[in-house]
């Protein structure tokens, strides 16, 4: 049975509720080893696969991903489609906890970070359009699949990718706001360009867990932020679950 698409699980996400487990494949790639092995398994009647960004026990920093791995992977077992699911601070106004984001543009921070397979034994440097770094039919495909599930998703928006593992001075945030960000995170790249270099159909469901730092009076907690991803998660589960309608 073909696989529909490929799940890839933020913070807060690190299992699919309803997925009937089929297997887990332990997948061994030339860039080392995924975060995890690839869950296959059943839901609504159709086939997805499944892998934990930070490892089924949520035990690997942003930074210290494999990211090339963890693509490699998906690809290797025939996935075109891959829906990334990761929490995300909100910066501008729209962007309130809780909130599912769909983003269309990024725009990355990040260093020292293995981000292109496009380096090693080349016979010419091969550079990808990236202008627009989200697959379009992807993105039209979780929109459909909000209104399938009634949810309101923000369906724009433009995700900062910082460094991590710590998060962002309020400078930083406000920094990030003036280049036209409007929510960020540590995992979009260069999980995003690899998904590109791939020919993949790679789109985020971004879950809003905070507001960015200086952007609330309240102090950004842990707990607060686990209560915010309990309902947010639950609602990027349903918007999966539309995907299949």
């Amino acid at each position: 049975m073909t696989i529909e698409f490929a799940v890839i699980g933020g913070t807060g996400l690190t299992q699919i509720e309803g997925l009937e487990v089929i297997h887990r494949e332990v997948v061994h790639t030339p860039y080392g080893e995924p975060s995890g092995p690839i869950t296959h398994g059943m839901i609504e009647g159709k086939r997805i696969a499944f892998l934990a960004r930070h490892g089924y026990t949520h035990n690997i920093p942003p930074h210290k991903i494999n990211y090339r791995a963890n693509l490699w992977a998906l690809n290797s077992l025939g996935i075109k489609k891959v829906v990334a699911v990761a929490a995300v601070g909100g910066i501008t106004s729209e962007m309130e906890p809780t909130r599912l984001v769909i983003p269309d543009q990024l725009v990355d921070y990040t260093y020292g970070r293995a981000h292109t397979y496009f380096e090693e034994g080349l016979t010419h440097v091969t550079h990808i359009d990236f202008s627009w770094p989200y697959c379009a039919d992807m993105r039209n495909a979780l929109l459909a699949a909000a209104k399938c599930a009634g949810l309101d998703v923000v369906p724009h928006g433009t995700y900062a990718v910082t460094q991590g593992p710590r998060l962002e001075t309020a400078a930083e945030i406000a920094r990030l706001e003036r280049d036209g960000c409007d929510i960020v995170g540590m995992t979009a790249m260069p999980e995003a360009s690899l998904a590109r270099e791939l020919d993949l159909c790679y789109a985020s469901c971004s879950v809003v867990a905070n507001w960015a730092a200086g952007k609330s009076d309240e102090e950004i907690t842990m707990d607060d932020i686990q209560q915010n991803l309990l309902v947010g998660m639950a609602n990027a589960r349903a918007l999966l679950r539309g995907l299949l309608c």
